[in-house]
């Protein structure tokens, strides 16, 4: 891992290097640590297939972790709204997040709009910095499949002006140019989805 005293907004900071590294806690683990980031518009399937990936994880031994994007705004991310200052933070925040939980040996699951790319592209840098795998995974769906589902009725709520700031309605959604892995929910069950994304993480020898 390189030292990242120098991106400090203090000069008064040092990186602390412990004697135990990474591939310490990956051989008690048996596993590498990773960032599976989903990406997709609200109501895509995002959250859903996270949750299926998890399980199948999890069944089969492996140490894994949601960090699910509402589930942050609930704490870590409480302070932050919609607007495009405020998502790129809250893209960055859990970017360091996955890639802490990544260094500790575990597999993340991260699962949040992150319209944009070149706030995807912060965190993807971020996982290089530290030489830890990022699976991009897009949730693809079009924006009138993924309205017509509307589990939370943000949707509505956005048609009728109660919601400002929503992607698809009033910002775009801006869609991965490579990612790793593409997964059409429209056509795909919950279950193929999950597969292929556990599919990925072996062709990767992440576990």
């Amino acid at each position: 891992m390189q030292d990242p005293s120098s991106n400090a907004a203090s000069a008064n900071v040092t990186w602390h290097a412990g004697t135990v590294g990474r591939g310490d806690r990956e051989r008690l683990l048996g596993q590498r640590g990773a960032t599976v980031w989903f990406t997709g518009l609200s109501g895509s399937g995002k959250s859903t297939i996270a949750v299926a990936v998890e399980a199948l994880l999890v069944g089969a031994g492996r140490l894994c972790y949601r960090v699910d994007g509402d589930n942050l705004r609930h704490g870590l991310n409480r302070n932050l709204g919609f607007s495009p200052d405020d998502r790129a933070e809250n893209v960055r925040r859990t970017g360091e997040v996955c890639r802490i939980l990544g260094d500790a040996g575990v597999i993340s699951l991260a699962s949040l709009v992150s319209p944009f790319r070149a706030d995807r592209g912060m965190v993807r840098a971020l996982h290089e910095e530290w030489t830890l795998p990022f699976v991009e995974v897009f949730v693809d769906v079009p924006l009138a499949v993924a309205e017509s589902r509307d589990p939370k009725g943000l949707y509505k709520k956005a048609r009728a002006g109660e919601i400002r700031d929503f992607t698809g309605i009033h910002q775009p959604y801006e869609a991965p140019e490579a990612a790793e892995l593409v997964i059409d929910s429209g056509a795909m069950s919950v279950d193929d989805a999950a597969a292929h994304v556990l599919d990925a993480l072996r062709m990767r020898g992440i576990i």
